[in-house]
Parts: C-alpha cells; structure tokens; sequence
C-alpha cells in the first residue's frame, strides 16, 4: 500500500486532520485519506461505506452496531516532540527520511457483518490520548444515531484551515463537536 499523501490532490481534495478524521468540503474519512487501491473508510450523514465504487460496502447509521478503531499510534506529548525533533535533525543531515503514516485497523460491526480494513493514520507522528478518546467518543455517537458526520463536513465548510493544526486546537474542536452530547 502506498502511503497517502492528501495534499496532493488538488484543490477539490483539500482537507484537514481533525482527531481521527480527514475531513474535507463533502467527504470525512476515518484515518487519512485513501489512495489507490486502498480501501478507505467513509462516513456520511445516512452511512458508513468501506471502499468505494464496485467494490464498496455500506450500511445505514441505524444498521451500524459498532466501530472501533485498533492501533492507534498515542504518544505523550514529550515522546512526540522527541520523534518531531529527531525526523527534523535526521532529514536535515540526509540521515534518513521519516517513514510513512502508521497503519490503524478499521472494525465495522453491522448486522450479522463484521468486517476489519486497514487505515492510515492522519497523524505525522501519532496522537494525543485526548483526541482519540474524543474521537472514538464522537465515534459512538454516530453508531447511536445522537450525532452526524455532517457536523464535521460543515465545520469544514465555515472554516477551511490553511495551515495544519495543532494537537490543542484539534482537541479544542473535537471539544466543541462532543460538549453539546454529554
């Protein structure tokens, strides 16, 4: 699988790293986007769909059981910086370049289905703990039908952030998006 580069894509696939999604004007990926043959995780106000074209499979929200996300690089605030400062130092020595994204596993139950599919991680280096306990608690909410995806497709919208944000403005959003659900 070739690591994913969303960037590149031009300006229709514009988008930003919010928790454990890629979100973009019409579309959230869970994990960062997929290229190629990869199958990718979609979630839509109406559903949840792995992969795309013929090769897609998809539920209703109200058919969706449970989601879960496994493998979720988490680091602490320290060991990301460390690993920050030693890619920089290391890329600026022609020492060796980062590797790619960390892959995350994708767990769709729904119906009588269970399905698993590989992920990439959006994050450079890995996550706070906060934004995957919001993320995943976000998650839940989607499954129980007391939140949309929309939310994050519209938070988009009003804000296309140029610039890449930061582990406390992620959580900050994340936080905005689940205060009014608790």
């Amino acid at each position: 699988m070739a690591a994913p580069s969303p960037q590149d894509d031009g300006p229709e696939r514009q988008g930003c790293m919010i928790g454990l999604f890629w979100i973009e004007r019409d579309r959230v990926c869970l994990g960062a986007p997929p290229v190629e043959e990869d199958p990718g995780v979609f979630l839509s106000p109406t559903r949840l769909s792995v992969g795309e074209g013929s090769h897609q499979q998809a539920w209703p929200w109200a058919d969706v059981t449970d989601l879960q996300v496994l493998d979720v690089p988490v680091r602490s605030t320290a060991a990301r910086w460390a690993t920050r400062v030693t890619t920089v130092v290391a890329a600026a020595l022609n020492a060796w370049g980062p590797g790619g994204p960390s892959m995350m596993t994708a767990v769709v139950c729904a119906l009588d289905q269970r399905v698993e599919t590989p992920v990439f991680s959006g994050a450079a280096t890995a996550y706070t703990q906060r934004e995957v306990d919001l993320s995943l608690g976000l998650l839940s909410h989607f499954v129980r039908g007391s939140a949309s995806p929309s939310l994050l497709t519209q938070w988009w919208q009003e804000n296309q952030p140029s610039a890449v944000l930061h582990s406390r403005e992620r959580e900050a959003v994340l936080e905005d998006w689940t205060a009014p659900l608790m």
